[in-house]
């Protein structure tokens, strides 16, 4: 009551309303103090944990230095041609003279010796250049491991690790079966597999045509994830002249659809992809003897030491020299028919009289021997002794599915050709 009397005495004056204004900024001061007063209340006052921060020092576990820290560096390379083992082995930053003198002499590192064009070499080195590990796969897929020990080095052979991925490629006949190969990006060894495939049916150098097309299914084999090899064609069909071929693999051999042989008991031609340079006729005239003369054979022009292949199963009658054949070959074949290889630059290893050779065996070489202008293959082939056209005469089959693989077989041509109908037109890198 006092102090409610004090203010309304002095709110009637201009003085006394001034001193009102200090009175209440003085005075509040203290409550503003309690207020933060309570905001510091200790936390055991109200019943909470109180918190603690300790700092312990903790002695760390001394490491012993181990060799496995030592710094090491992996490089890979490939093959070059004209590669040497001390050109490769500066390219791998290598500089060992034990390392260098083991690969370059050892009996187990042969194959790393061998190693083919283009194949990958994986090698870890020490900061000197010491070499620590060398890797790479052998030509059978193989992973050859050599690793320092001790004071020398140890090589391993890890089995290899194969596996086959199924490609499929399609072409068009532009210009030659080789050059439509090439544009689908088939390798080498599926192009040859391809026409040696149809070339009973097929003359790859009569019977092609601009538009022809054809669609190959085929393996590749991996071995660690490295190609190592071209595999088997596991399905094929061409198209020539309106006519549809189709190959199934199948125990060994190709099968039509139907289950019968797509490989005749005799090649057309004993060379892969040679130009015909002089066909079969009845009038010639030699470029030798200069005269016209019947021509009882087929001339295929090649480059000297070209592999000349038997063109079926069938028995070494005689080889040898003789007259203007020059070095030859005669070879029988199921009693009625012999083939004759003639200007033969050499013969096989090994060749000899009365030998059994298979269809596609290589039994001599390209040569111009005996009367001939220039190098090429004087082929002829004959039925009861007489000369027939080799690249026209109709040639008999190989023998067909038997009844007991039958149903074997067709269940595996359905879904090839299924594939095949679905994948024509199509390139695919693979088919899981």
């Amino acid at each position: 009551m006092l102090t409610q009397n004090l203010l309304n005495q002095e709110r009637k004056t201009p003085e006394g309303r001034k001193k009102l204004r200090w009175f209440i900024t003085l005075s509040t001061m203290p409550l503003l103090g309690v207020v933060t007063a309570f905001g510091l209340v200790p936390q055991s006052d109200l019943g909470l944990n109180s918190t603690r921060i300790a700092i312990e020092q903790i002695a760390l576990p001394k490491v012993a230095p181990s060799v496995n820290t030592i710094a090491s560096f992996w490089r890979n390379e490939r093959v070059q041609r004209g590669d040497t083992v001390v050109e490769l082995l500066r390219r791998l930053n290598i500089e060992d003279v034990a390392a260098s003198a083991y690969l370059r002499t050892a009996s187990e590192t042969a194959s790393f010796r061998k190693l083919t064009v283009d194949r990958e070499v994986q090698a870890e080195t020490n900061t000197d250049g010491g070499l620590i590990a060398l890797r790479y796969l052998s030509d059978d897929g193989a992973q050859v491991v050599i690793e320092k020990q001790d004071d020398g080095y140890t090589t391993r052979t890890l089995p290899a690790q194969l596996e086959k991925r199924l490609f499929v490629r399609t072409g068009e006949i532009k210009s030659s079966l080789y050059a439509a190969t090439d544009a689908a990006g088939m390798p080498e060894a599926a192009a040859n597999q391809l026409a040696e495939i149809f070339s009973g049916d097929i003359d790859f150098h009569h019977d092609l045509r601009k538009g022809d097309k054809f669609t190959v299914m085929y393996e590749m084999i991996y071995s660690n994830g490295t190609l190592v090899n071209t595999g088997r064609i596991q399905a094929a069909e061409f198209f020539n002249q309106g006519q549809t071929y189709r190959a199934i693999h199948f125990q060994d051999d190709y099968y039509t659809t139907e289950g019968k042989s797509v490989r005749k008991a005799f090649l057309r031609s004993p060379i892969a992809f040679s130009r015909v340079s002089s066909g079969f006729t009845k009038s010639r005239f030699h470029p030798v003897l200069n005269k016209w003369r019947a021509h009882k054979g087929v001339d295929f022009a090649a480059p000297i030491g070209t592999k000349v292949k038997a063109t079926s199963d069938g028995v070494v009658s005689s080889f040898g020299k003789q007259g203007g054949y020059g070095n030859v070959i005669m070879i029988n074949h199921q009693g009625r028919f012999t083939t004759v290889y003639g200007h033969l630059s050499g013969f096989a290893k090994g060749l000899r009289r009365g030998q059994r050779v298979a269809q596609g065996d290589v039994i001599g070489y390209v040569g111009m021997t005996g009367l001939t202008s220039g190098p090429h293959l004087h082929y002829e082939f004959k039925v009861d002794g007489q000369q027939r056209d080799p690249l026209r005469v109709a040639l008999p089959d190989a023998k067909p599915i038997d009844d007991a693989n039958k149903a074997a077989f067709q269940s595996a041509a359905d879904s090839f050709v299924a594939r095949l109908n679905l994948l024509r037109n199509t390139n695919l890198a693979k088919l899981d």
